[in-house]
């Protein structure tokens, strides 16, 4: 299997490598209250040393040249396994517009491309707005992952098991048509 060339670019988003100046705008999607209810606790220094230093798992989401989200692509090592989980946040004045759906297909289409068969996500049970923008893509439940995310104050929360594969879509999943 060999690594994704980036950037990957479709009708709305592109998706490429982080850059320094993309640390501001990520603290700030990261800071408003519809995203920070699922992605606790990141600081600045936390989004430079997650997102900007340690790169090489982290695509940057991109809409008309302005940052727009993030997301880890996370490749496992076994090729007897070939899966790759995937973790997104997009900014909420982009959302409506399927700007994550198109950013997931554009990441699902090069993994397969690379080999990969699977894709897994697993969203907090409680975010039935990503659910349903993944059951729409056609990602399949496979279970509840019980207490699976510690949440503020120390509670765990489950989170919903979803994968879709190559014999899904043997070349990824369809772009989202746009109004």
């Amino acid at each position: 299997m060999t690594e994704t060339a980036l950037p990957l670019v479709g009708p709305l988003v592109t998706l490429r490598a982080p850059r320094a100046e993309d640390q501001a705008p990520l603290v700030a999607i990261l800071s408003e209250p519809e995203v920070s209810v699922w992605w606790v606790g990141y600081t600045p220094e936390r989004v430079q040393a997650e997102f900007i230093e340690d790169s090489a798992n982290v695509r940057i989401i991109e809409v008309a040249g302005e940052c727009a989200g993030a997301m880890y692509v996370l490749r496992g090592a076994d090729a007897e396994y070939p899966t790759t989980v995937m973790h997104l946040f997009i900014g909420t004045r982009f959302r409506g517009r399927r700007v994550g759906e198109e950013a997931l297909a554009l990441a699902i289409r090069a993994e397969f491309a690379d080999g990969i068969s699977r894709i897994t996500l697993d969203p907090n049970v409680n975010n039935g707005g990503a659910i349903r923008a993944y059951e729409r893509m056609g990602f399949q439940r496979i279970g509840v992952l019980r207490d699976y995310q510690v949440r503020p104050g120390g509670h765990l929360e489950d989170a919903l098991f979803l994968d879709l594969t190559r014999s899904d879509f043997p070349d990824g999943p369809p772009l989202p048509e746009r109004a």
